[in-house]
């Protein structure tokens, strides 16, 4: 029975792991709800509308 205790330890230090890597995760901006969604909303707007100019800069170099 020497190792009985290597089962207890490896649950502890996976435990261990999984509380650190959740810590991170979770983003308290201060925002309310509404307002992140608002806040998202309008960076991929911001983002199709360079997606589109780059198409469209794309098709006029590939007209010429």
């Amino acid at each position: 029975m020497a190792r009985g205790n290597q089962r207890d330890l490896a649950r502890e230090k996976a435990n261990k792991k999984a509380a650190a890597a959740g810590k991170g995760k979770v983003k308290d901006d201060g925002l309310t709800v509404t307002q992140r969604k608002e806040r998202d909303a309008q960076a991929m707007r911001e983002k199709q509308l360079k997606r589109d100019a780059e198409k469209a800069a794309e098709a006029a170099a590939g007209k010429k």
